[in-house]
């Protein structure tokens, strides 16, 4: 098992910048990629960054590319997320993943692990 816990999020104006942090706990060897999927009422969740366990290779939703980033933190076990150039649209719960797939998959369902998500609020 692997336990995710999510920190950072908040509220920010348009054009302001946030971070994420998630930190793995357990057995952190199942997790071969890990990531930020994002959801809102009445939507299903969506990808929004992922990285692979080696920190070699990230993959991004089109509508974060150039805005977001994701990294391995200094801690280790640790993602982070950078936002900047925050939109209204960014607006949604915020959810860790991590998957035992090889591969950084797209769908939420390939994934087998998730934090209880922090709030992300950018008002116009």
């Amino acid at each position: 098992q692997v336990q995710l816990v999510e920190s950072g999020g908040g509220s920010v104006q348009a054009g302001g910048s946030l971070r994420l942090s998630c930190a793995a706990s357990g057995y952190t060897a199942s997790r071969n990629c890990m990531g930020w999927f994002r959801q809102t009422p009445g939507r299903e969740r969506e990808e929004v960054a992922l990285i692979y366990a080696s920190g070699l290779s990230t993959r991004y939703a089109d509508a974060v590319k150039g805005r977001f980033t994701i990294s391995q933190g200094n801690a280790p076990n640790t993602v982070l997320l950078q936002m900047d150039s925050l939109e209204p649209d960014d607006t949604a719960m915020y959810f860790c993943a991590a998957g035992r797939s090889p591969f950084c998959l797209a769908g939420w369902t390939d994934y087998d692990f998730w934090g209880q998500g922090t709030q992300v609020t950018v008002s116009s």
